[in-house]
């Protein structure tokens, strides 16, 4: 059985120790007003008022979110393809590329609101700039340790540039955009509660800010503990993806290996 799939109890032992000595520490030591226990805020999930409100705003994030990330996938893979196999494309990139990615992508929030306002446009591009980086970055890398064999073959075999990068190319870069893509998952989501904290009206940031200010903390918590369990979901969702969209890779390397 494969490692990522087995039940990580030593995992989980840990966490439930650390829940207890947390709860253990509220209720000991009084501080409870801005510290309440995790049971406090597991009780505010189940609150029908609170779990509905709570629903509402997972659904806005949820489309943001898938919005901001499928669209960066979908832009930053076919530029990392282009830019890794063409020398050229990227040597007239790559002084834009090196200057733009160090900087924080909440740094570019109050560019993006002047530009397009307050909104959902506004936070799908901020989710798509943070998202994009780690997937181009990722395909360039993929592409440019494509074996030239590989290329030469397709060649030989009457491929023009267009195929060799469609059917060589990109299922040769496929780890190396799958990482990418793994990376940018919890860059995406962070960006999106982000902006919803600094601009939003509704979704899962807008919830958490606007539950502290109105000194309600295990409402607050109630919300961080939803975004915990959607990041924890969607990564235990894209190891399952990729691991049967990458099952062919393996396979090779198997035969590879015997």
């Amino acid at each position: 059985m494969r490692a990522d799939r087995r039940f990580n109890l030593a995992g989980l032992g840990v966490f439930a120790a650390l829940l207890l000595l947390w709860e253990l520490y509220s209720r000991a030591g009084g501080v409870e007003s801005y510290l309440p226990p995790p049971s406090a805020a597991l009780k505010a999930l189940t609150e029908p008022n609170v779990a509905r409100a709570l629903f509402g705003h997972l659904a806005g994030t949820l489309g943001r979110f898938l919005g901001g990330y499928l669209l960066a996938a979908a832009l930053a893979v076919a530029a990392g393809v282009v830019l890794g196999y063409s020398r050229f494309a990227y040597s007239v990139s790559e002084v834009i590329i090196e200057l733009l990615r160090p900087m924080p992508s909440v740094a570019i929030i109050p560019v993006a609101i002047l530009c397009l306002g307050i909104g959902d446009a506004m936070m799908i591009a901020v989710t798509i700039y943070a998202a994009a980086w780690p997937i181009l970055l990722n395909t360039i890398d993929g592409v440019r340790n494509l074996d030239r064999t590989l290329v030469d073959t397709g060649r030989t075999f009457g491929l023009g540039r267009v195929k060799i990068l469609w059917q060589v190319a990109l299922p040769a870069a496929a780890p190396y955009i799958a990482t990418g893509l793994r990376v940018s998952l919890p860059i995406a989501l962070i960006l999106v509660t982000t902006s919803e904290m600094v601009a939003g009206v509704n979704g899962l940031g807008f919830f958490i800010l606007d539950e502290e200010r109105s000194l309600r903390p295990a409402n607050m918590y109630a919300g961080i503990v939803v975004v915990a369990l959607l990041g924890y979901a969607l990564n235990r969702l894209f190891v399952a993806v990729e691991a049967r969209a990458l099952a062919w890779k393996r396979g090779l390397q198997a035969k590879g290996e015997a």
